[in-house]
């Protein structure tokens, strides 16, 4: 291992594989568990985004709307339009999903014209 390797690791540039690991503790004749002592005993951010994304998932598809949301958007090939469509639902997202003043003011009822009667 070079020491540009190790100060990479040190400062979590890279990170150091399972079989790395286990291979470093053939070497010092010491358990797993020596390299993880005195850590705090709290999840990980991984862990706590993952929990995150399960919530929002779960919350996605128990709603109506996010069955019909995900089976349409899974139906899309092109690419450039998913990440399209996911610019505008973050954007809308962003803006808390508020109405424009013109939107959320009071319609007029629709008018038909005599042709049409």
């Amino acid at each position: 291992m070079t020491f540009q390797q190790v100060q990479k690791y040190e400062k979590g540039v890279n990170r150091v594989s399972a079989s790395r690991l286990q291979q470093a503790c053939n070497v010092l004749q010491v358990p797993v568990q020596f390299f993880f002592d005195g850590l705090p005993k709290t999840e990980t951010g991984a862990r706590r985004r993952e929990d995150t994304s399960y919530a929002l998932i779960s919350n996605l598809l128990s709603s109506a709307e996010g069955i019909a949301l995900a089976k349409g958007f899974m139906q899309i090939e092109d690419r450039a339009v998913r990440r399209h469509i996911v610019k505008l639902v973050t954007q809308i997202g962003a803006s808390g999903g508020r109405k424009s003043e013109r939107a959320s003011s009071k319609r007029e009822p629709r008018r038909t014209s005599a042709a049409n009667k």
